[in-house]
This record gives structure tokens, sequence and C-alpha cells, in this order.
């Protein structure tokens, strides 16, 4: 298992396009993969999931990984939200 903490960085935190972002970047990746934030745990594979976080400017997430290529599914997590989601 992989976890690590991530902060959204960009002003108008997690929509629809972000989502879809780490939705399309996910799709492909064999391990279960979910956002973790206070109580709420949901598949970041899922859109409907990511957008119902929530998650807006400053929130701290938590992904958690599990599988065989967990690693890299997560480090390409991380590269999204440290790049902004490409918005700023």
């Amino acid at each position: 298992m992989t976890e690590k903490m991530v902060k959204v960085l960009n002003r108008a935190g997690i929509h629809a396009r972000p989502a879809a972002l780490v939705v399309q970047a996910l799709r492909d990746f064999k391990s279960n993969i979910y956002f973790e934030r206070e109580n709420e745990k949901i598949n970041a594979k899922s859109i409907m999931g990511v957008i119902t976080l929530g998650a807006a400017y400053g929130t701290e997430l938590k992904i958690v990984a599990e599988g065989e290529d967990e690693q890299q599914a997560v480090d390409i997590i991380v590269h999204l939200f440290e790049s902004k989601f490409e918005e700023d």
C-alpha cells in the first residue's frame, strides 16, 4: 500500500475539469486508488466521487493506492496536484 498527502493548490479547487483529469490519468491502472478526507473515502477513478469530495483550495487529501502499479498511480496524481491541474 502506498499513501501520500496532497494539497489542492489551484484556486478553483477540484471541480469537473480537474476531476476528469484525475479519472482519465488513472483509467489504465490496475491498482485500487482512493482519496481520503476526514471520514470520507472515495474511489479516485470515479468522476462523481472526486467531484463530491468538495475539495476547495487548500484542502488536504490522502491518496491511498493498493495494487501492482500503485506507486506509478500515486506519482501521476501527485504531479497533477503539484501542477495545479494546469489551471494557473
